[in-house]
C-alpha cells in the first residue's frame, strides 16, 4: 500500500517543542510537510472548495453554518470523498506529532479544510476547540485533543493567521471555558479581553499543533490570495457525550501503544463515524 512521502525524520519534534506543548499547549514545526504531500493537499483543497460552492449554489449550506461563500470555508469530515487525503491524516508525520502531544494512543476526531477568501476573508473569534464540545454537552470532562493546523500557504497577520494564547496567559491548562454564540457569524466566543495572543508566522508546509484547551483566534485576510489550511484533530480516546455516551464526531483508531494501526480497508462510517465516500454510499444503497 503506497503512500506519498510524509517528509518526517527521527527527532522532528525537539525536546524544546515537547516541553513547550506540555507547558503552554502549542508548538510550531516549520516546513515539515514534504513537497509532494503539500501539493496533494492543495489539489484536494481545490476540489473541496468547488464542492462547497456547489452546495452554496444548491442552497444546501445551513444558515447557522460557519462557512460564508467567498469569505471563509469550513469543510469537515469528508476525507473519505478523497482517494488520497487519508495518506496525510494517517501518515508518519501526523503519527509523530500525535506521539509528541498525546502519547501512545490517538484517534482521528475531526478533520477539515479552513480557507479564507482573498481580500474579504473573515476573522474567527477567540475560542477553545473544546468549547464547541462543551457548547453541545455542558457536562463534558473530555481530555484535551490536539489540533494540527497545517499551512498550505505561508501565513502571516496580513492573510489571516492564527493567534494563540499560551496556557499561562489564558488560564486554560485544565479548563474549558463557557462560550457564547455570535448571532451574526455563528462563531462561539470564549474570550473578549485585551491580550492579543501570539501571531503565528510560518512558511507553507508547516504544522502548528495546539491543545483543544488553548484559546485561539484568526484575523481577516486582506491579501489578493486565499489563505488555505488543512486541520486534522486527534484525541487520546474517543470523545463521548457525558450523559448519553454517544460518540462525538469521529473515533478512527490511529495509534495503539505508539504503533500506527490505521487500516484503510476497514475505515467506514459505520465503524468510526463521519461521511461515506460517494462510492461507499452507492454500494450500500
Amino acid at each position: 500500500m503506497s503512500k506519498l512521502d510524509a517528509g518526517t525524520d527521527p527527532g522532528l519534534v525537539s525536546a524544546a517543542n515537547r516541553r513547550l506543548y506540555a507547558e503552554e499547549g502549542y508548538m510550531v514545526l516549520e516546513g515539515v510537510i514534504a513537497g509532494d504531500m503539500l501539493q496533494m493537499l492543495r489539489e484536494e483543497c481545490s476540489y473541496f472548495l468547488g464542492y462547497m460552492d456547489a452546495r452554496f449554489d444548491a442552497g444546501l449550506v445551513a444558515d447557522g453554518a460557519l462557512s460564508f461563500r467567498g469569505k471563509r470555508y469550513f469543510v469537515n469530515n469528508l476525507y473519505r470523498y478523497s482517494s488520497r487525503t487519508w495518506q496525510f491524516i494517517f501518515g508518519d508525520l501526523m503519527a509523530e506529532v500525535c506521539r509528541a502531544t498525546l502519547g501512545d494512543e490517538a484517534y482521528l476526531f475531526n478533520e477539515q479544510w479552513v480557507v479564507k477568501g482573498s481580500e474579504q476573508g473573515m476573522d474567527f473569534s477567540w475560542h477553545q476547540d473544546s468549547g464547541y464540545v462543551k457548547f453541545m454537552d455542558s457536562g463534558t470532562t473530555h481530555r484535551p485533543y490536539v489540533t494540527c493546523w497545517c499551512t498550505l500557504d505561508a501565513v502571516n497577520e496580513a492573510n489571516g493567521t492564527v493567534y494563540l494564547m499560551p496556557h499561562s496567559r489564558g488560564g486554560t491548562a485544565n479548563r474549558i471555558i463557557d462560550h457564547d454564540r455570535d448571532p451574526e457569524t455563528n462563531d462561539l466566543v470564549g474570550y473578549a479581553g485585551d491580550d492579543p495572543g501570539i501571531a503565528i508566522e510560518a512558511p507553507a508546509g508547516s504544522v502548528v499543533a495546539f491543545s483543544s484547551y488553548n484559546l485561539h483566534s484568526s484575523g481577516a485576510n486582506s491579501t489578493d490570495r486565499m489563505r488555505r489550511v488543512y486541520l486534522p484533530q486527534y484525541a487520546p480516546a474517543p470523545v463521548r457525550h457525558s450523559q448519553s455516551g454517544e460518540r462525538f464526531n469521529l473515533a478512527v483508531p490511529f495509534l495503539k501503544e505508539g504503533r500506527n494501526v490505521y487500516d484503510h480497508a476497514t475505515d467506514t462510517p459505520e465503524r468510526w463515524g463521519g461521511a461515506a465516500s460517494p462510492g461507499q454510499a452507492a454500494d450500500s444503497s
